[in-house]
């Protein structure tokens, strides 16, 4: 059984969580072969406080 986390940003709408949990798994069961049902995706949203890149935090460098 696959198991498959997105670590992302939060701020995605629901319908946007639902496409990607759908394309993901779609691309896992396709190039695994595993079935659809046996495939979990697991969406782990940050807080832009929580996170950084280049020494910066995102809440502090984004708009």
């Amino acid at each position: 059984m696959p198991y498959v986390t997105v670590k992302m940003i939060e701020g995605r709408t629901d319908d946007q969580k639902r496409e990607l949990v759908k394309k993901v798994t779609d691309a896992v069961s396709e190039t695994t072969g595993a079935p659809r049902e046996k495939v979990a995706v697991i969406i782990e949203e940050m807080s832009p406080a929580n996170y950084g890149v280049n020494g910066e935090r995102i809440s502090d460098v984004m708009p």
